[in-house]
């Protein structure tokens, strides 16, 4: 057994301990205590600061690693997400993989242990699959109306069974229908058909963008002239849907508790409570929304109202690094600017980023240290003298001195 200690250990699945220790044995965590009372170990590393599980992003492009400089090129969404039509088909194969490489790297140095990540190209599925991180990759539809879908469908499909095939990795695959603006109605229900054949998860975009309720609900807005001029005829450009885009995606068979979506920046009373009757979670990305200028998701009404909430970065192409622990700072700003009181806040945002991503990925062994869980560690150098979950929302942002995977004390 290998029994790692911190002067204080977060286990989330209980109350933080004060001079804490966790023992690992073949890669799981087989003790959760204080240090005074951990089992004799055949190796012993004392970490200083806070040891917390390691972190989930429930929402990334790792593929978009190598794209960092979209970040700064001051684009608002609609201008930015334009950038991809052009760029992606130049990218060759050994480019993403490398790209996915580069992802997978710095997010294991901020903490990062696992990932809800959307595999643009079939190439990035490859050093994902390789990696010891948990969770899903997303293989992503996009763009594809009905006529095309005829021609793809079968080659789409492919890759996800083919993929699944061959995966010995703690990453699942599942799939991702990227948008109501980008794909097909009947696309869409074709893809959710298949991801319930399979018993694969959903991971869709939702609400991100005012610009996508204006095209959802009636059909026009920027989104109605960009896909004319790419030539995608989408059903609901036809007048709109009449409704919510959180109602079309239920519609469309997007969600339920085999699903979770990203974003929420645009989620009316009526939409939170649509997800949370469907037990779907939402991975909301506060830094990525404001580079892109799409407003601030309703952080203080969904912990209000008790929805499910998972916290993650979205790529490089639109965040300045993937450090979900930087995320906090600026959700806990969010949710006292919109009337949250604060009462509990900062541990509320430690549990979404660490078991919240958990269950949004449908996972119940990672996300919280307790015996039998995946041995996933992160340690943060902040103040260990009153509560670690201020310290942590308040100072852990590239403050990660240590991350364990699978119970492996990882090079940095």
């Amino acid at each position: 057994m290998h029994v790692y200690t911190a002067p204080v250990v977060v286990p989330v699945a209980g109350d933080p301990i004060r001079e804490g220790a966790v023992g690992v044995d073949g890669g799981r965590i087989a003790y959760v205590g204080p240090a005074a009372d951990a089992p004799e170990a055949d190796e012993t590393t004392a970490f200083t600061g806070v040891m917390t599980p390691g972190l989930v992003n429930a929402h990334t492009h790792l593929c978009y690693t190598s794209f960092a400089d979209m970040y700064g090129n001051e684009k608002e969404f609609f201008e930015w997400i334009q950038e991809f039509a052009r760029r992606n088909p130049a990218t060759a194969d050994e480019a993403w993989k490398a790209s996915t490489q580069e992802g997978i790297d710095e997010s294991i140095r901020h903490g990062v242990t696992a990932v809800a990540d959307i595999v643009t190209a079939a190439a990035g599925f490859a050093p994902l699959l390789a990696s010891d991180l948990a969770g899903v990759a997303y293989w992503e539809a996009v763009f594809i109306d009905e006529a095309a879908w005829e021609v793809r469908r079968g080659p789409w499909r492919e890759v996800v069974t083919d993929t699944r095939a061959v995966n010995n990795s703690d990453l699942a695959v599942g799939v991702s229908p990227h948008t109501l603006y980008t794909l097909g109605t009947n696309v869409g229900k074709s893809i959710a058909e298949l991801a319930r054949t399979l018993d694969i998860r959903l991971h869709p975009h939702l609400a991100e963008t005012a610009h996508e309720d204006m095209f959802v609900r009636r059909g026009s807005g920027p989104f109605a002239f960009m896909n004319r001029r790419a030539g995608l005829d989408l059903e609901i450009a036809d007048g709109g849907a009449g409704h919510s885009p959180a109602v079309q995606m239920d519609k469309v068979g997007w969600l339920g508790p085999d699903s979770h979506v990203a974003h929420g920046v645009h989620l009316d009373k009526a939409d939170r409570e649509l997800l949370r009757d469907k037990g779907t979670a939402v991975a909301v990305c506060a830094r990525s929304n404001a580079r892109l200028e799409a407003g601030e998701p309703p952080i203080a009404a969904l912990r209000a109202e008790g929805n499910a909430v998972a916290v993650g970065t979205d790529s490089r192409a639109s965040s300045p690094d993937l450090d979900v622990a930087a995320e906090w700072p600026v959700l806990r700003r969010i949710a006292l600017s919109q009337g949250d009181a604060g009462d509990g806040l900062d541990e509320w945002l430690v549990r979404a980023a660490t078991e919240g991503g958990a269950k949004a990925l449908g996972r119940d062994d990672i996300g919280a240290i307790k015996e039998g869980n995946r041995a996933d560690l992160a340690v943060f150098d902040v103040p260990t003298d009153g509560d670690p979950y201020a310290a942590l929302v308040a100072g852990a942002a590239g403050k990660c001195t240590a991350t364990v995977l699978r119970g492996r004390l990882t090079d940095r």
